[in-house]
């Protein structure tokens, strides 16, 4: 007779121990400043640390300078890292561990800010990077490969207890994948196994760097919400692929294209006009008039990527991540009766940092996120719940973030 874990005890993750099984997943924090760590990044992560996860996840750090989603995004240059052997320091004084994000872009990228057209398999066009992207060359996708493993190195040397590698999201590795989006006629297009050759790849070099320093993590997509994109289907497949390889210590899945369908991960609301206030003409008055085309609703409920991943859980033996409407000891004890080893909250942490020491104390604590994604365009000026007060928020500088840390 299988016994359930209890999400709140200790549980190892690849080397690591984590004093339990909640994650505070990867949302951007638009909190660097000129691609360096700033005391608002940090005190953002210690405030989920103190309130209580097993880990913290601080998203996004490109792998490479034209890999940035915005120009004030954190990339592994040297500058970067006093900050961020800073950041793991804090968050580990609190008791909890962290994840470094990494990742390239690709069609997500800000080709502008970055000064390079944005990465893609094959020629597409991107209202993110607003112009057509470059198809990748084969000494593209060498760079791109290595430069994940200088990142995964240079997270270990800054006491990052492990990296989650982005293979979703329509981002780089995810493009790849999609048969919408990648049309190449080479080695890494037309079947399955090539579309995945360059995320197998990655995750490959990635392990040969580190080696089992640090732990490993995959972030994969299910299900791009997109026509003729990259589905269930295939992703049982790719997961097992990386199960056989060796290289990743849990999988996290995901869904959704940050390209071509930001609101499918999500569910719940599309707050069309807190867009269109971040964004500068013309892109506002693009969002105002066709903005419901490209944000969609979808009906919120608790654990809504569940009947997806229970079918890649049934398919391979690797620890899995929870992520999508987990926001209460309720819903995590249903991810751990249905197999899976950690959860990981986002939304529901970003309304109250400290609801996992609460649930802890009380077990019926609910979770007061309604879902609104409100936080969502909040990521452009410091991501908050724009519920709460900022007077009383604890990492509380919005706009310009606060004082480099060095």
């Amino acid at each position: 007779m299988t016994t359930t874990p209890d999400v709140l005890a200790p549980a190892e993750i690849g080397p690591v121990t984590l004093r339990n099984r909640i994650i505070k997943a990867a949302t951007y924090e638009g909190l660097s400043h000129h691609a360096r760590v700033t005391k608002d990044l940090v005190d953002f992560h210690v405030a989920y640390a103190r309130g209580g996860v097993g880990m913290t996840t601080v998203a996004y750090c490109a792998v490479s300078k034209d890999g940035r989603t915005d120009r004030h995004q954190v990339y592994w240059s040297d500058e970067a890292m006093a900050g961020l052997r800073r950041l793991t320091d804090a968050v580990h004084d609190e008791g909890a561990a962290v994840s470094a994000q990494i990742g390239h872009a690709g069609p997500v990228a800000d080709a502008r800010a970055n000064g390079s057209p944005a990465l893609s398999p094959s020629r597409h066009f991107s209202g993110i990077a607003r112009g057509w992207t470059r198809p990748a060359t084969p000494e593209d996708i060498r760079r791109v490969t290595q430069a994940h493993a200088r990142a995964a190195r240079r997270a270990a040397e800054a006491g990052f207890d492990a990296v989650e590698v982005h293979l979703g999201h329509n981002y780089l590795a995810s493009s790849f994948l999609s048969p919408r989006i990648n049309r190449r006629t080479d080695a890494y297009g037309g079947s399955l196994e090539n579309r995945a050759r360059f995320a197998r790849e990655v995750m490959r070099a990635v392990r040969d760097a580190v080696g089992g320093r640090i732990a490993i993590l995959a972030k994969l997509n299910m299900d791009d919400g997109v026509p003729g994109g990259f589905w269930l289907d295939e992703a049982i497949p790719v997961a097992q692929w990386l199960e056989q390889d060796g290289t990743v210590d849990a999988l996290e899945l995901t869904a959704g294209s940050s390209l071509l369908n930001p609101m499918y991960l999500f569910k719940g609301d599309a707050p069309h006009a807190e867009f269109a206030a971040v964004f500068p003409q013309p892109i506002r008055l693009g969002l105002k008039l066709a903005g419901r085309r490209f944000l969609h609703s979808y009906p919120y409920e608790d654990t809504y990527l569940l009947k997806d991943a229970r079918q890649i859980r049934a398919a391979v033996k690797l620890p899995m991540i929870l992520l999508g409407g987990v926001t209460d000891r309720a819903t995590m004890d249903v991810a751990m009766r249905e197999g899976f080893a950690f959860v990981a909250m986002a939304r529901a942490l970003l309304r109250e940092p400290d609801l996992v020491r609460r649930i802890a104390a009380d077990a019926a604590t609910p979770s007061l996120c309604i879902h609104c994604n409100k936080c969502m365009p909040t990521n452009f000026t410091g991501t908050r719940c724009v519920l709460v007060d900022r007077t009383t928020t604890r990492h509380a500088t919005w706009g310009k973030p606060e004082g480099y840390v060095s």
